[in-house]
């Protein structure tokens, strides 16, 4: 065996990044010439620039801490072209990506496993005075009142397990603070669709969302909604797709009308509380009693819904599939809040929501390097054999990436010391090359060179 071939066995055995080994296992690199990232005759290849992405919203640093770290990594302005950059198709690097990672997953889950999709909206606090996508007035749940921001609506793919963001869109209201529809782009460019999709309404974003999402071949029993979400027409035409829908209905008497005699959620529930039972539950130390019934819908047909009373409040829960029992249905449901849990670790761990640009093809850009980076720690942390939290692992990728690359460097300067003795350089004349060759294999199997 040759000596190059030695060493780069011998790293290949020893040197692993979990992160690189994903992407490979996922042929990233056919995803990006998909999604149009297209080396062209000059500049640097996308693969790398997105995998140093990576790398920073995984080891948590900013572009000019990671500089410091790296002498490979480019400059800022290599990073921002590729973020302004209106050819590229981010939704579709994001959507395929998550396919292939979804497709993996298969062997691990079980057949009761239930599989679900969910709609849910975030309100990301700008602060900046020319965002374009930001709008004012818009309500923020977790703060209880109105911010100026950005309104993320975004489709997120559970299997009980693993948590994965699969697409978003955002949705502008009538406070625009920049019309974004102002620049002018090509009507086929990847940047005027994201930029015109913004004006449509949510239920359509989320529709549209749906629709890519069932088209890639990805697999669900449910759709979960909130009550903004669940409106007739909405869940007829999600039913129409083959995929029944669980959703927390709004008391409107306006948006929901029943045939028959007992015509309003409320009228329903009164009648089904004098004829049936109420059962007790549990649910984080929450107390609450539920009652069900079958009825009728002009729009959907026959429907189930399942009425949960706590101490505060009333809250409605329909099932286009009416052969799942109560509890089947509350328990369904409560994978809707797993989408609070990604949330909250995207913020946490992966830099969303902490978007410095202004710019609205660079806010698309780092959003979907934020999701595809919580989803490749998703991927790992499920197939681990004990999976941990997705915190205590994304700290184990961190000094697993640090490590690697500080224990490489200082090995290399210590052969680096040792070519200084002369007695060693004339027992071993490879010397010289070894660390050469070290120094190439060590930055390929870190992510730092690649083929182009």
């Amino acid at each position: 065996m040759r000596l190059d071939n030695f060493i780069q066995t011998a790293m290949n055995n020893v040197l692993k990044n979990p992160v690189l080994s994903v992407l490979r296992d996922i042929n990233f690199s056919s995803i990006l010439k998909q999604s149009n990232f297209i080396k062209r005759d000059i500049g640097k290849s996308p693969y790398l620039i997105i995998l140093h992405f990576l790398y920073m919203f995984i080891i948590n640093k900013r572009i000019s801490t990671f500089m410091k770290q790296s002498s490979d990594s480019y400059k800022k302005d290599v990073y921002y072209r590729l973020l302004k950059n209106s050819k590229y198709n981010w939704r579709k690097l994001l959507l395929l990506s998550s396919v292939k990672l979804i497709s993996k997953l298969h062997i691990l889950q079980k057949a009761t496993d239930t599989r679900v999709l969910i709609i849910d909206d975030t309100v990301e606090i700008k602060r900046g005075k020319f965002i374009e996508g930001s709008c004012r007035n818009l309500w923020n749940n977790k703060e209880h009142r109105t911010v100026k921001g950005l309104n993320i609506v975004s489709l997120n793919y559970s299997d009980c397990y693993t948590d994965m963001m699969l697409d978003f869109s955002i949705n502008y209201n009538k406070n625009q603070i920049v019309n974004v529809n102002e620049n002018y782009f090509h009507h086929k460019s990847n940047a005027y669709k994201r930029r015109v999709e913004g004006n449509n309404s949510k239920n359509n974003l989320a529709l549209q969302m749906v629709n890519r999402v069932l088209k890639s071949g990805i697999y669900a029993d449910y759709l979960l909604v909130d009550s903004w979400y669940a409106k007739p027409n909405f869940i007829y035409e999600i039913k129409e797709k083959g995929l029944d829908v669980i959703a927390r209905l709004s008391k409107s008497n306006r948006i929901w009308q029943f045939t028959g005699k007992y015509n309003t959620l409320e009228s329903l529930y009164i009648q089904t509380n004098k004829t049936k039972t109420l059962k007790l539950g549990n649910y984080n130390s929450i107390k609450y009693t539920y009652v069900s019934t079958t009825t009728t819908h002009k729009t959907l047909g026959r429907i189930k819904i399942v009425f949960i009373k706590t101490k505060d409040n009333l809250i409605p829960i329909v099932s286009t599939n009416i052969n799942l029992s109560d509890i089947e249905i509350i328990n369904t449901y409560k994978k809707r809040w797993n989408i609070e849990q990604g949330y909250k670790d995207l913020r946490e761990y992966f830099q969303f929501g902490k978007e410095e640009n202004r710019i609205y093809e660079a806010l698309i850009a780092r959003i979907t390097l934020s999701f595809l980076a919580y989803n490749l720690t998703s991927y790992i942390n499920r197939i681990n054999n004990e999976p941990q939290t997705l915190g205590e692992l994304f700290r184990n990728l961190e000094c697993q990436l640090e490590t690697l690359a500080i224990s490489m460097e200082l090995f290399i300067k210590i052969l680096e010391q040792l070519v200084q003795a002369q007695e060693i350089v004339k027992r071993n004349k490879d010397l010289e090359q070894i660390i050469l060759m070290l120094r190439v294999y060590t930055k390929k199997q870190l992510g730092f060179i690649c083929e182009s």
